[in-house]
């Protein structure tokens, strides 16, 4: 016996409704056609759903019983066709996520590989910028949602908790530092410092944790690979967040993972409260939380290969 979500509708109709005139307007028939559709349920059942009488039509027991089956057949049937649908909707689009540098160059090519391998039909754009022109193009529209080192929680916007990143010492291979045991501020105050540009949230996160007495600055530069050039060079030694290590494998350089009250840099999801996402960028967002960095335990296991 086969039997279509077509009837079944009509079968839920009229239980809902305890009459055949309502019951086919809401599903669209004429009273002649509905009656026919509900007389054939019953006769490929061979049982009778309704006891109808001239006032009113009430579901027999069997019908009571056949209710609750048609009820969760069609509940399922509508989840999988809106699945289907959402499926559907996410192989194609366009997705703008803006994020940090650090993130850029070494966590998201795999993940976007990944993305990209699944859902070849959605055009994607990566702005790699400092946290503050990150929020900006979430709060222009120019992207759907940012990671940004910022916690950007404002009327217009909303930030939720990405991952966090702990923080390394990186100086030559035969630096003094580079053996000893505890690094406290002022273990690295007497040494020449390359330090990144104040607009840079290493920079803030690095002078708030030695505040008031600031590492003193040999070098300022905008790049990590410049900091990893420099402190390559012997010119200074420094300190880097463990999502930025990448540019720090060399054999000449020696990593040092450092605990400084406070001193553990906080990445936030940043995205507009009033502007839902679309099913792409939505589809991009559940496939970047489901693969966000480990943060401190990997950054142990880099330091501890070293």
């Amino acid at each position: 016996m086969n039997m279509s979500t077509r009837q079944l509708r009509a079968f839920m109709a009229l239980a809902a409704e305890r009459n055949f005139t309502r019951a086919a307007a809401a599903c669209h028939l004429s009273q002649p056609a509905f009656s026919a559709l509900i007389r054939q349920i019953e006769e490929s059942l061979e049982v009778r759903l309704f006891e109808r009488s001239t006032r009113r039509v009430e579901l027999s027991a069997e019908g009571e019983e056949f209710e609750r089956s048609a009820r969760r057949v069609l509940a399922e049937f509508d989840a999988a066709v809106a699945g289907m649908r959402e499926r559907a909707a996410r192989e194609r689009g366009r997705v703008s996520i803006a994020l940090l540098p650090s993130l850029a160059a070494d966590w998201l090519p795999q993940v976007l590989a990944g993305f990209r391998a699944e859902y070849p039909g959605i055009e994607l754009e990566v702005a790699d910028v400092l946290s503050e022109p990150c929020i900006e193009r979430v709060r222009s529209g120019r992207a759907d949602f940012a990671l940004a080192a910022t916690r950007a929680d404002t009327p217009e916007l909303r930030a939720e908790p990405f991952c966090s990143d702990d923080f390394h010492l990186v100086c030559p291979a035969d630096h003094p530092l580079a053996k000893q045991r505890e690094l406290r501020p002022r273990d690295l105050a007497p040494w020449p410092f390359i330090h990144l540009s104040r607009t840079s949230s290493v920079r803030q996160y690095i002078d708030a944790a030695t505040h008031p007495q600031p590492l003193p600055s040999v070098l300022e530069v905008e790049q990590l690979a410049t900091v990893a050039g420099m402190v390559r060079a012997g010119l200074g030694v420094s300190v880097v967040p463990a999502l930025t290590l990448y540019q720090f494998r060399s054999p000449e350089l020696a990593v040092r993972a450092i605990r400084w009250p406070g001193l553990t840099r906080r990445i936030y999801l940043v995205r507009r409260r009033d502007r839902g996402l679309s099913a792409a960028a939505q589809g991009f967002y559940d496939w970047v939380m489901a693969r966000r960095p480990p943060g401190g335990l990997r950054a142990r296991k880099a330091a501890a290969s070293r």
